[in-house]
């Protein structure tokens, strides 16, 4: 059996190339249960995502072809369109790379937790499909440890590094608990989008979106539970807001000093955070001089943004240190499994030797012979059975000139300990 990851991801194709190539959850299903039928795949996991579209595979010959072919055949495209984007891995390197993907160390994001839950997902739809057994399943398992592994070792997933995450991460700072402020979000783009989403992970339940576009805004109220305003409506409400976060593309400022001034007043100078992420800036400069005011700029995210890649590049080497001895450990308890059916074969060999010579040496003795020297005769010829293969393994290999193979039988009748 040969263990083998093959895909494409963000590195390797474009973004046309990987809507091709995706699995959208109809398609799913219908794509496990043919790996599941194909002759040569014993167990299949699919791992399709916006950044990548993999198949983990445990297959009965060695080669990346026959997936390939279903791959293409499958997504209805061409192989000259699909192979200068794809890559493929056996054995370990197929542990490793798993590994890695799911540790957030392949992702766009370096370290971005997120990949984990859908690496998990990927399997579990596996698992409901009936697909993944056996060594693939172990391997998964395996990997679910390890990524837990490396989220306690190392600092991997421990500093901000995206814009929105980091604004949040500021929050988080000045207020100890999400849960108990108001956070007004102004625009409704994709930046403003992650942010909603960082907050509510946070815990963050008491969001108010401001955005010139209604519409916009309820899409992203429907899915965080928010309240719509707009963006004239923002000076009646920005004294309920200890949090503010804003990122339109708005050419002049959508919150001045003299609108923040009157909102501390109605707060009674209860502190108020702003993380103004647009360019150009949608709060004026001068919000920064009122006191009980934290103004941050997207340059100052940036900032806290860079110094935190660099702190997870060196947790991401301490964790591809951990990936590298775990997938390692993982091929040598495979490899070990190998040799399962023949200790059972010598083992049943040795059993069948040990009870035929006993039978003859209880025989001999009830016919009268002395049982001192049936046991000689019983130990003796029980040394000689068992000796007898390996002796002539050795001379075979040893006429043959093959000393390497000599060290190797010679280890496992453990001939060097035996002499020291």
């Amino acid at each position: 059996m040969t263990l083998l990851a093959l895909g494409i991801n963000h590195k390797t194709a474009s973004v046309d190339l990987r809507e091709k190539v995706a699995f959208s959850p109809e398609k799913l299903s219908l794509a496990l249960q043919e790996l599941k039928n194909h002759p040569e795949v014993s167990s299949a996991v699919i791992v399709s995502t916006c950044n990548r579209t993999e198949v983990y595979c445990e297959l009965s010959q060695s080669g990346p072809g026959v997936i390939i072919d279903w791959l293409t055949k499958f997504h209805q495209i061409t192989a000259e369109e699909l192979m200068p984007s794809l890559y493929f891995h056996e054995q370990q390197a197929a542990a490793r790379h798993l590994m890695r993907v799911a540790c957030g160390l392949d992702s766009l994001v370096l370290g971005e937790p997120q990949i984990l839950g859908q690496v998990k997902q990927s399997y579990s739809e596996s698992k409901s499909n009936g697909t993944v057994v056996g060594t693939l399943e172990k391997l998964f398992q395996k990997t679910f440890t390890v990524a837990k592994r490396v989220r306690t070792e190392t600092d991997i997933g421990g500093n901000a590094v995206s814009v929105a995450y980091a604004a949040c991460s500021l929050a988080r700072q000045i207020f100890e608990a999400l849960s108990d402020v108001t956070m007004l979000l102004i625009g409704a783009g994709e930046t403003i989008e992650l942010v909603a989403r960082h907050a509510a992970e946070q815990g963050c339940n008491r969001l108010i979106v401001a955005n010139r576009t209604r519409e916009r805004a309820l899409n992203l109220a429907r899915e965080f539970g928010a309240e719509v305003i707009g963006l004239e409506d923002i000076p009646a409400h920005l004294h309920r807001a200890d949090i503010v976060i804003s990122s339109t593309a708005s050419p002049l400022p959508i919150v001045g000093k003299g609108m923040v001034e009157t909102a501390l007043k109605q707060r009674r100078n209860q502190p108020m955070l702003f993380v103004d992420i647009a360019v150009p800036r949608d709060v004026e400069s001068q919000v920064g001089d009122l006191n009980d005011v934290y103004l941050y700029s997207v340059d100052d995210l940036h900032s806290i943004v860079e110094k935190n890649r660099e702190q997870r590049k060196v947790a991401a080497i301490q964790a591809e240190a951990i990936i590298t001895d775990e997938s390692i450990a993982f091929v040598q308890w495979l490899r070990s499994l190998e040799a399962v059916d023949s200790i059972r074969d010598y083992r049943q060999y040795a059993e069948v030797i040990k009870r035929e010579l006993l039978q003859r040496s209880l025989q001999a003795i009830a016919n009268g012979t002395d049982p001192e020297r049936a046991l000689v005769e019983l130990s003796n010829k029980l040394t000689n059975k068992l000796i007898h293969a390996p002796t002539k393994a050795m001379q075979q290999v040893a006429k043959d000139g093959e000393s390497d193979k000599l060290v190797v039988i010679r280890e496992a009748l453990g001939l060097d300990s035996y002499n020291d």
